[in-house]
């Protein structure tokens, strides 16, 4: 048995290539080296029954991690896992290999990452080249699923949000003042709960204020990201991958016109070309 596995810092996605083709999918919370110890990497992977019972039969795991740019924090993770699956061979990269790996294959292009977090880089080939945009959700991220739930909670409480807006986030999130500046300020795994919010905005993306919010955000990502890159490598295709890319598809090529830049592919589950990839 192969398997894959693509983790932002919200949720993974499992994908177990079985004999005879057959292919297993399965999900967990995010596993992230940086915000994840190994007992709570542990705990994840032990309240998965699907991955209990196929664990002593995957023979090699190739996982790509959001949190696992750094060599040192790869081989933590491959330690990790290597507890829980005793018998495989286990490869840790991070996300944003994973996804130019599902966006490009062999080819080169600039690869957009717009799912809980946000990250782009110029990938040859063989390797995404390096970059200094990786800095989370407190310093970066632009246009990400945090970053939204960021601005959405801003305008709440600075009441800037429509009034029918307001009240659908109250009856939903029971929000308050206290209780958003407890989460946030106080409590663990924020990024988390800031990217929950993504759903708000995909339930009502057809409202003026939240379609301004998005836009908005996928300016400060070209901004930030795209332009810097393409300046770099002129004329590569552009592809993004992630789940506000593909909740927001139209958006992003609209704003991508404004640059004048065409978006070649939009992959919102790069694990499907992922596990194709390895297991051809």
């Amino acid at each position: 048995m192969i398997a894959v596995v693509y983790s932002g810092s919200k949720n993974a996605c499992w994908k177990i290539s079985a004999e005879g083709g057959a292919v297993i999918e399965t999900h967990t919370a995010g596993i992230n080296p940086c915000f994840n110890d190994p007992k709570q990497t542990l705990q994840i992977l032990g309240k998965n029954i699907t991955l209990i019972h196929n664990a002593e039969n995957i023979r090699k795991i190739y996982v790509f991690a959001a949190g696992a740019s750094a060599k040192d924090k790869q081989q933590e993770l491959a330690d990790t896992l290597s507890r829980f699956f005793v018998n495989g061979k286990i490869k840790v990269k991070d996300d944003l290999y994973g996804a130019a790996i599902a966006a490009c294959h062999n080819k080169t292009g600039i690869v957009g990452i717009l799912g809980s977090g946000a990250n782009c880089a110029y990938f040859n080939g063989k390797k995404p080249e390096k970059n200094n945009y990786g800095l989370g959700y407190i310093l970066a991220d632009e246009g990400s699923a945090n970053y939204f739930g960021k601005m959405l909670l801003k305008n709440y409480l600075e009441d800037k949000i429509p009034a029918e807006l307001k009240s659908k986030m109250e009856a939903q999130y029971n929000l308050d003042r206290p209780t958003i500046l407890e989460r946030v300020y106080r409590k663990p795994q924020v990024q988390t709960y800031l990217a929950s919010f993504l759903e708000f905005y995909l339930e009502n993306s057809e409202h003026k204020f939240i379609q301004q919010l998005v836009a908005q955000g996928f300016e400060k990502y070209f901004d930030t990201y795209i332009i810097p890159t393409l300046e770099k490598h002129p004329g590569e295709d552009i592809h993004f991958v992630g789940s506000v890319a593909g909740g927001f598809q139209d958006q992003l090529r609209e704003v991508a016109q404004k640059y004048e830049i065409k978006v070649m592919s939009v992959t919102k589950e790069p694990i499907h070309n992922i596990l194709n990839y390895y297991s051809n």
